[in-house]
């Protein structure tokens, strides 16, 4: 699992520093790819502001994200300790917290997939009610978190928007991560 998230991480630092990144304009008929740059497109200049990111099983474009286009997140650690933190909106907490390389232990064993409650988070009410929907398999998650509280969320299933800039979420004080149990035993 360790070498899955650092394959992850250095393939993400590669494609994020690459020059030769593809772009994709979508209409509704069909999908356009080229490189950013290229003047042998229609609309090749509005297309050198975007940026296509491959995530799983699709691709979704956004516009390229400038410094004032930043969502600053506070995370309190289990020590107490405040971290702040500025991520690209579309991304999860999740992500933020693997791009940034916070030291949460056991966060996010499952990369994301909804398979375990490790990137459990805890938020005050006002937050809590901006993160939009929950869906049932996350809930069926959360009843596996150890401190679940009424403003309990996954991580992996929240993704920033400006309206959640400047929100502090608590990392619990312990997590259900049946790898330090296993590590432990050895």
């Amino acid at each position: 699992m360790a070498f899955v998230t650092a394959t992850r991480r250095l393939l993400h630092l590669t494609l994020r520093d690459s020059p030769l990144r593809t772009a994709a304009v979508a209409s509704p008929r069909y999908t356009t790819l080229f490189s950013p740059g290229s003047t042998d497109a229609p609309g090749a200049s509005l297309v050198t502001a975007a940026r296509c990111v491959r995530r799983r099983d699709f691709t979704t474009c956004t516009q390229r994200l400038r410094s004032d286009n930043k969502v600053t997140v506070h995370f309190v650690n289990r020590d107490g300790e405040k971290i702040t933190v500025k991520g690209s909106p579309g991304d999860s907490l999740l992500d933020l917290v693997i791009n940034e390389d916070l030291d949460f232990d056991g966060f996010g064993a499952c990369e994301g997939t909804l398979a375990c409650s490790t990137c459990h988070l805890i938020f005050n009410e006002e937050v809590y009610e901006k993160l939009g929907p929950i869906t049932d398999e996350e809930m069926d998650m959360l009843d596996l978190a150890y401190g679940l509280t009424d403003t309990s969320r996954l991580g992996c299933q929240i993704c920033l928007t400006k309206a959640l800039d400047g929100m502090e979420a608590r990392v619990p004080e312990s997590v259900a991560d049946i790898r330090q149990s296993q590590d432990s035993s050895s």
